[in-house]
């Protein structure tokens, strides 16, 4: 049985326009092969959305949020929201997503968009410091490694925007990586944030 990462999961995740779960299953009942994985998803009529990975996004919106405190601007947001098509680009939905995602990393303030940006050195320095953590803690050295992988999801999940929970539920209910791949299924192009700019009083 071939090992089925949590980076396989969200990358077929994102690609498909799936859920977890079922990335999770149709990776395992594909042995790993992620072109499997995601040929069984389309046979099963559950992929959402084509590989568009290769075809341009040029087109999009730039998303906004201002945060006032007091009545006084103290948190200001852009997003780089991109599409394929001028006419998604237009669409109130589309606009709506991009200053949704604006709100949310005004709260959440990531520090990567995907976790293909994330630098290896990051973390490498992150894995050693959950280790020193777990030792510390009396774990038994053979289950640390363990320890080390679970704990690092988390870390994911409170620095990379695609990996966080989006702030309104009431909004949408999953990560931002999850709303976006939502979107690019629904509009039927190539839809991703590109860039992130976050402003705070102070900071």
């Amino acid at each position: 049985m071939a090992e089925i990462t949590a980076k396989d999961v969200q990358r077929l995740r994102q690609e498909a326009g799936v859920g977890m779960m079922d990335a999770k299953k149709a990776l395992t009942d594909a042995n790993g092969d992620f072109d499997a994985a995601f040929q069984l998803l389309r046979e099963r009529g559950q992929a959402k959305m084509a590989k568009r990975a290769d075809r341009e996004a040029n087109e999009g919106v730039i998303g906004s949020y201002i945060h006032l405190q007091t009545g006084r601007p103290v948190i200001g947001v852009l997003v780089e929201l991109v599409c394929e098509t001028d006419f998604v680009a237009k669409s109130e939905e589309f606009r709506q997503t991009a200053d949704d995602i604006a709100m949310h990393v005004s709260w959440s303030d990531p520090r990567w968009v995907t976790r293909d940006e994330v630098d290896e050195s990051a973390i490498e320095e992150e894995k050693a410091l959950i280790a020193k953590q777990a030792e510390s803690e009396g774990k038994p050295a053979d289950v640390i490694p363990r320890i080390v992988e679970g704990r690092i999801e988390s870390f994911y999940q409170d620095n990379v925007l695609y990996e966080q929970k989006f702030v309104n539920p009431e909004r949408f209910d999953g990560t931002v990586g999850d709303m976006v791949a939502a979107l690019a299924a629904k509009m039927g192009e190539n839809i991703s944030v590109r860039r992130v700019a976050r402003l705070s009083v102070g900071s």
